[in-house]
């Protein structure tokens, strides 16, 4: 029999820091930082800089919302903070547009592991259905891991950062082994943009999506062991390791690998280590590319359950997505969010796995930074409203991060914004037939 249950019931479901950390590196390092060199290599040293400046913006706000963390700790962040600060319906608004992001964030990082397999069978990149069903099968396999249970999760998380870091870590000792023995020009050089504000502000378009997750750990409040201290310090350990490990490994494949052949690649991790040690090292590269992209997915379909799960607790929807099974886990939402993955995915396999994920990954973009932009609006509201202590220099961090988000959505492109401000706009009705129906329903979810 299944039932709503308190987290305080199962404090065996209770992420630690080790696992918190291993959530948000393992959501951020996905598919984006192992395909993007394709897109980077022609912009040349403006994709350093790009990274750089998407690094700092993104930075500024992990900084805001760890410390929103420490005083607003449990729950999901993409509601709590909207909603202390706007009220609830802006609560719901932003909670389902993350939500959103998650699901459409499950099929790209579904599709970006069909992406490098078929680095290693290259029927897959025909854009025919067998691609599109496989990536379909691996939403399916992680919902399934997710329903039996957090920790299970959890440790799965663990296991692929651990893998994901091998081929970063291997990439870099490249780079810096070419750095100490090579010699003459960097290879990609030749043909690249020199260096403008405009070609560093679409490499920093870009890279964006790479860093998207570094919020994953406020997003899973509940299911995390002492909040109000582990999910502060998991955000920014995450945020910055992560975008260390990006600059150094992405720089280095799209310094180093001639021009010509990474514009051409499909899988560019997997070209760059046949390139300097050979064709066995780019399958292996293939492999655990894929595996980047699958353990990532592991973390976001945690991400897709707890949200429904979270609003179902407070009486804004159903409070059938609030019902957990026997593993603490609320499978109806886990259930829903992998349909609506499969159908975003079946519905536009015939695009072609390059063109697909550059769609989908767009989308995600735009409707994740609706998150962040009200989540830094709402720390200047605390900070106005004495809720929330802020120096001036973090008022400047926060404005700084407010800045880069709305540079950031103006440069993910008119339509992918369109698309994600449609489908955000789409759950007002929700929350209208909920408010009305139900109105005492509306109550705070259980803070562990």
């Amino acid at each position: 029999m299944t039932h709503i249950v308190t987290d305080s019931e199962r404090p065996g479901q209770k992420l630690g820091l080790l696992m918190c950390i291993a959530l948000v590196m393992g959501n951020m390092i996905g598919s984006g930082v192992f395909l993007l060199p394709t897109d980077l290599a022609p912009l040349g040293w403006n994709a350093a800089l790009g990274w750089l400046v998407t690094i700092a913006g993104t930075l500024c706000l992990a900084l805001v919302f760890a410390r929103l963390a420490r005083h607003f700790p449990g729950g999901c962040g993409a509601y709590t903070y909207a909603a202390e600060a706007f009220g609830p319906a802006t609560g719901f608004i932003v909670a389902w547009s993350f939500w959103i992001s998650c699901w459409v964030t499950n099929a790209t990082l579904a599709v970006a592991a069909v992406r490098n397999l078929a680095i290693i069978y290259p029927s897959l990149n025909d854009g025919g259905s067998a691609a599109a069903l496989l990536a379909i099968a691996f939403v399916w396999f992680f919902t399934l891991v997710n329903l039996l249970g957090v920790r299970k999760a959890g440790g799965m998380q663990v296991v692929t950062l651990v893998l994901k870091l091998l081929l970063l870590l291997g990439a870099i000792s490249i780079g810096l082994w070419w750095l100490t023995a090579g010699d003459g020009a960097l290879p990609s050089m030749e043909g690249a943009k020199p260096v403008s504000v405009t070609s560093v502000g679409q490499a920093a378009t870009f890279t964006l999506f790479a860093l998207l997750g570094f919020e994953s750990a406020l997003a899973a409040g509940d299911r995390i062991a002492d909040p109000e201290r582990n999910v502060p310090r998991a955000t920014t350990i995450g945020m910055i390791a992560t975008g260390l490990l990006y600059l150094l490994a992405c720089t280095a494949v799209t310094m180093l690998v001639p021009l010509p052949i990474l514009t051409e690649s499909i899988a560019p991790f997997p070209t760059f280590f046949s390139h300097f040690i050979g064709p066995e090292a780019g399958i292996a590269a293939a492999a655990l590319a894929a595996i980047a992209a699958l353990g990532a997915l592991n973390g976001f379909v945690l991400l897709a359950g707890e949200l429904p799960r979270d609003l179902a607790h407070r009486g804004l929807i159903s409070r059938s997505f609030g019902v957990e099974n026997r593993h603490g886990v609320p499978h109806w939402s886990l259930l829903l969010s992998a349909l609506l993955a499969t159908l975003i995915v079946y519905a536009n396999y015939s695009r072609g796995l390059a063109e697909l994920f550059n769609f989908m990954m767009l989308v995600t973009t735009s409707t994740t930074i609706i998150f962040y932009l009200v989540g830094s609006l709402a720390a200047l509201k605390f900070r106005h409203a004495k809720r929330v202590p802020m120096s001036a220099g973090f008022i400047l961090l926060t404005v700084a991060g407010i800045v880069y988000v709305c540079w950031a959505f103006y440069g993910a492109g008119i339509e992918p914004s369109l698309y994600s401000l449609a489908m955000t706009l789409a759950g007002l009705p929700l929350f209208l037939i909920a408010s009305r129906s139900a109105p005492a329903r509306r109550e705070e979810a259980p803070v562990a």
